[in-house]
């Protein structure tokens, strides 16, 4: 695939996100049910990077995620990362997304949030150890507003089966809230990375999150990411 060709289709797949956003936003209201504890989903990522310069990306991002077993678009989400590379083994990445989710029919909550990531990174022989930090303040409605903190470690091991490159990584991730004072989520995820070329390259996963505090809280999730760069 050419470069006009990554350029098509991170912009197609981000305007088929705002395309869902306006059919949301027009959606006939109903009463909202209580959403349930647990739920399976399929989260779907596009990572679009543009080198500003040897230091600094700048990373728009674009996500769908499809819940209640699957069936419907539960959280759309569009924003943008600056990723600024201190050294070899460390980047900080300040960001902003804009949210909006519907677990349940007839429920609409939107978020802006703003976030800062400091991340070391840790190479090995035959592997990879990233701890990320990120700070959050989400804005939201019509919830309260808060701050959270997540950490998560992430090993990544590579691998090059029949001349091709693999990636083999797994992380946990852990929630603290502010707004509770308790850590309240934990996400485990494995999966392998597929780089086509320079500038393409796709994560397939699984993850498993619980939070006894959400709704739903208790999710098994597939995912992909799309990592294209200009």
């Amino acid at each position: 695939m050419n470069h006009a060709g990554l350029v098509r289709l991170s912009f197609y797949c981000l305007l088929n996100l705002l395309l869902i956003f306006c059919s949301a936003s027009t959606a006939a209201a109903q009463s909202p049910s209580p959403p349930p504890h647990a739920d399976t989903q399929s989260w779907n990522d596009l990572q679009f990077t543009v080198p500003l310069n040897k230091e600094i990306d700048m990373i728009l991002l674009g996500t769908l995620r499809i819940g209640r077993n699957v069936t419907h678009p539960v959280d759309e989400r569009v924003g943008v990362n600056f990723k600024f590379n201190v050294g070899k083994y460390l980047t900080l990445t300040p960001g902003y997304l804009y949210i909006r989710m519907q677990p349940v029919a007839g429920r609409n909550d939107r978020e802006n949030r703003l976030s800062f990531a400091v991340t070391p990174r840790i190479p090995f022989k035959r592997f990879t150890l990233t701890d990320r930090n990120l700070f959050e303040r989400r804005i939201r409605s019509p919830q309260v507003d808060a701050t959270r903190y997540r950490n998560r470690l992430q090993i990544e091991v590579p691998f090059k089966p029949k001349n091709s490159k693999w990636l083999f990584f797994a992380s946990d991730e852990i929630f603290y809230d502010w707004s509770v004072n308790d850590w309240v989520r934990n996400r485990f995820a494995v999966g392998v990375r597929k780089t086509f070329n320079k500038r393409l390259a796709v994560d397939f996963y699984y993850l498993r999150q619980n939070d006894g505090r959400s709704r739903p809280g208790d999710l098994n999730v597939i995912g992909t990411v799309f990592r294209v760069s200009r």
